[in-house]
């Protein structure tokens, strides 16, 4: 079963209002983890390897080769999306879709809009010849990203028309209030700039930063248009807790595969607890009906 690409999936998401979860990749076995996840709960899934993790990873090829192994091997049958998450550059984004990943997000939220515009449409132009979809950012999601530590810089609503129309781009991820990593406090999103922004670019929205958002906000997220929302530390989080319960509990166990077994199991448990959250468990067979 071939990678899909996720600008039909993500329209009809957003159509029927509920959201598939992307879930990044940081392993072979957590790979696996997520795809089992997919598979139990019927939904489609967006597999992400983040732009910092790529050369950790063994390079673009070695990512789509394992993803892709991985879907054959287990005879998974749910849409599998393969996502780059926060590409650094057109070039890196290029190198991604040449390997065959079947969707890409260009991030150019660090620079002024008119090179923001000007490296997403570099990218959506590449893309388009190869039925791949391509998500890019306004704004500045606070917390850790790419190994750098930021303050939430909220949207501003015309420069995100302006990408989505001048970019021609398939889902918009609009920095909101939200961040990556572990939040400090409640969070608190800025529903009423979401509110807008949907209904002037009228496209799918991404919600980056959504590990421990609460459920509330996650609905009224998914109702103002989020398609797409984004999880990896709550993963994390899951792994960690149970593999350092594993060492501090089992001192003579040297084994790998005892070791990070239940740890990759909580992950599996975490996003499909995820997937039911979103709204996209048993949504695999009538997105199938679809073309994707």
């Amino acid at each position: 079963m071939a990678f899909v690409s996720m600008k039909n999936l993500l329209r009809e998401a957003k159509k029927q209002h509920y959201a598939i979860g992307q879930f990044n990749i940081n392993g072979l076995q957590w790979t696996k983890a997520i795809l089992q996840a997919a598979e139990e709960e019927r939904s489609p899934v967006i597999a992400a390897a983040s732009d910092r993790l790529i050369d950790y990873l063994g390079g673009f090829k070695t990512v789509a080769g394992m993803v892709a192994a991985l879907v054959e091997e287990m005879s998974i049958t749910v849409p599998v999306v393969l996502h780059l998450d926060h590409g650094s550059s057109p070039e890196r984004c290029k190198k991604a879709i040449d390997a065959g990943f079947s969707s890409v997000m260009i991030d150019g939220s660090h620079s002024p809009i008119d090179e923001n515009i000007a490296m997403t449409k570099e990218v959506a132009a590449y893309a388009r010849s190869y039925n791949v979809s391509v998500e890019a950012e306004v704004g500045t999601v606070g917390g850790m990203e790419d190994g750098l530590i930021g303050g939430v810089k909220y949207a501003d609503i015309h420069e995100c028309e302006r990408l989505v129309k001048e970019a021609d781009i398939d889902a918009l991820a609009a920095a909101l209030g939200s961040v990556h990593g572990k939040y400090q406090g409640e969070p608190n999103l800025g529903f009423k700039e979401m509110e807008e922004i949907s209904r002037v670019t009228d496209i799918p929205l991404v919600l980056h930063g959504a590990s421990g958002i609460p459920t509330d906000q996650i609905a009224k997220a998914i109702r103002l248009g989020h398609a797409k929302i984004n999880i990896n530390t709550e993963c994390m989080v899951a792994w960690t807790d149970k593999t350092r319960s594993m060492f501090k509990e089992n001192l003579e166990l040297y084994e790998p595969r005892a070791y990070m077994t239940p740890g990759i199991s909580a992950v599996k448990e975490t996003v499909k607890l995820k997937m039911r959250e979103f709204g996209s468990s048993g949504k695999a067979a009538y997105t199938q009906e679809i073309k994707v």
